[in-house]
């Protein structure tokens, strides 16, 4: 099913955003004041719709696109000018 292979794929891309950052899921969440089990389930897929605002929060920490986390693009670089 092609949901599944796209759910897994972005699972993968916030697993290896944070790993690539050796990060643990604690020192993530606490970073954008979400709970670890949260990030957890949103790594593994188990809750589908992340909020916005989180989102915004992880482009912002990993320095990526919302576009990148949710598979629209290869991209990695950030359009935000800071």
């Amino acid at each position: 099913m092609r949901t599944r292979e796209i759910n897994h794929e972005y699972k993968n891309r916030l697993y290896e955003l944070r790993e690539e950052q050796g990060l643990g899921q604690k020192e993530v969440a606490s970073a954008i004041n979400i709970h670890q089990t949260t990030l957890s389930k949103y790594e593994l897929s188990t809750s589908q719709n992340i909020p916005l605002d989180v989102l915004c929060k992880l482009a912002d920490f990993y320095n990526t696109s919302i576009d990148y986390i949710l598979m629209r693009t290869n991209n990695r670089e950030s359009n935000s000018s800071k």
